[in-house]
């Protein structure tokens, strides 16, 4: 999911603590937010009446960073049309390579020039670009060319270094003492204006966004944070670095007061590895999440809400696989932590040690569990992407499929058992088992919320094959005493459970 609008296309997410080591060359100079230096120029407790004191000192560590890219475009205007036949277009019709550029900010960490950012903010922005050469200019106009020491897409961080002595720089402090409601100030460069200062409070910390991951953890703040504030420190009013302000939620693109910094606690662990040249490890259990367990698929279930989340899919020979877990397993805890919409399972598996065991509490049929899994190191993004293609072409038609609806007094779904063949042609995986869903009644709780070409795979955790087998679930629930069943649907490259009504 992405309701929040990252400021370059980017989410990101977080990790665990250490003490970053800063280099600092004999004889340079202090941080400029050395306590002793920032106090007595920090607005007092309080509404502060100026925050221009303490901007001075910090301003000229917070830089700008634009990107050269080279883009490969098609020069034909007829390209992807019928007519591309018939229109060479420039250069015969050749791709062309064209020049771009983004813009973002950043701030310096040593004196001798390391340099921290997020990291979408010095990678490609478009398809068939290619990143050529980083820029850093600081406030006072000199610019250096800046060298990737290293990044990292899932918690979009990036570490870049230049070349340089005796430079600006600030020091992180500590966002786990961060209060909602305490005042702090983002500098940045948006929509590439310069050095620009907005104040606001923090609205909360450790917000969960809901994108999964170990970095799905921010400091929200209505400070106001635009396009190209990406990569920019967040300060408190003692001028420490608690965040890196990185991307908004908002329905227009433009700040509308809900912005998100990655706190500092999640951050320096991760710029101190990349630092080293080192790769950042998480935890990685093997499943595909179904979603929380909210107050529909609590009925549905009859389970508590918002406590554990369900799983969806479980690799093969993954450690959930190897730890006894299956689809429609609920998991409510893991190593004693409970798993909850503020402290979810993607996040508390991403930050269990990679050979580490963790013990997962599990309700499975109503009835409580405990296992153990291995975790291992969770594979990159590229290495789990999924090539699946969509379509629905291999699907027979609405009026194709008499006797397959399952009846309209259920819930108002015809469907057809999934063959491989129909499985190839909708984009989901051959080893999925179910029904596909042909059409659907709009007038119905289903009908609004699945559509042609999902699969439902189970009702309430019963395997389902056929529309008799899916009448046959939804009627036992309904006998039951359930007003609600919990579909398992796969749409494309998504699993999840749907909870939808029995009567309409």
């Amino acid at each position: 999911m992405r309701y929040a609008y990252a400021l370059s296309t980017a989410l990101l997410l977080s990790g665990a603590a250490a003490v970053m080591t800063i280099h600092e060359p004999a004889g340079a100079q202090t941080a400029q937010n050395e306590p002793g230096a920032i106090q007595a120029a920090a607005p007092k407790a309080g509404a502060p009446m100026s925050f221009a004191d303490m901007v001075a000192k910090l301003q000229p560590a917070v830089v700008n960073i634009s990107t050269t890219q080279r883009v490969t475009v098609n020069a034909n205007p007829l390209a992807g049309t019928p007519f591309e036949m018939f229109g060479g277009g420039q250069q015969g019709g050749q791709p062309v390579t064209r020049e771009a550029q983004s813009l973002g900010s950043g701030f310096i960490i040593s004196a001798d020039g390391y340099v921290v950012t997020n990291n979408h903010v010095i990678s490609a922005d478009q398809k068939g670009a290619a990143v050529e050469s980083i820029t850093v200019t600081l406030p006072d106009k000199r610019e250096f060319k800046a060298k990737l020491i290293g990044r990292d897409p899932s918690s979009d961080l990036a570490v870049l270094k230049i070349d340089g002595t005796n430079l600006p720089f600030v020091r992180f402090g500590d966002s786990k003492q961060s209060r909602v409601g305490d005042w702090v100030v983002a500098i940045g460069n948006p929509f590439g204006l310069g050095g620009s200062v907005t104040a606001g409070i923090i609205s909360a910390t450790h917000r969960v966004t809901g994108q999964g991951g170990a970095y799905d953890r921010f400091i929200q703040t209505d400070a106001s944070i635009n396009r190209g504030n990406s990569g920019g420190p967040m300060f408190d009013l003692q001028g420490n670095v608690i965040g890196i302000n990185s991307q908004i939620l908002s329905p227009t693109g433009g700040n509308v007061g809900i912005g998100f910094a990655i706190p500092a606690e999640e951050a320096k662990p991760v710029i101190d590895t990349l630092m080293k040249g080192g790769a950042i490890k998480r935890g990685y259990l093997g499943i595909g999440l179904g979603g929380p367990v909210d107050a529909d698929i609590g009925e549905a279930l009859g389970l508590p809400k918002n406590q554990g989340e369900i799983i969806a899919r479980v690799e093969p020979d993954g450690p959930a696989a190897k730890a006894g877990l299956r689809p429609g397993d609920v998991v409510t805890q893991v190593n004693g932590k409970q798993v909850n919409p503020d402290q979810t399972l993607s996040y508390l598996i991403a930050n269990v040690a990679p050979g580490s065991p963790a013990k997962l509490d599990v309700i499975r049929d109503g009835k409580r569990m405990a296992l153990t899994a291995t975790v291992a190191n969770r594979p990159s993004d590229d290495q789990l992407a999924l090539s699946l293609n969509g379509g629905s072409e291999g699907l027979p038609d609405e009026d194709d499929t008499p006797g397959a609806a399952v009846p309209a007094a259920s819930i108002g779904l015809n469907v057809v058992p999934l063959t491989p063949q129909i499985a190839r042609s909708i984009g989901v995986n051959s080893t999925i088992r179910g029904v596909v869903v042909v059409s659907a009644d709009p007038r119905t709780d289903a009908g609004q919320k699945l559509k042609r070409g999902d699969v439902i795979q189970s009702v309430n955790n019963l395997p389902v094959a056929t529309a008799a087998d899916l009448a046959r679930a939804v009627g036992a629930a309904t006998t039951a005493g359930r007003t609600r069943v919990a579909l398992l649907v796969t749409r494309e490259k998504l699993t999840t459970f749907v909870s939808v009504r029995t009567k309409d």
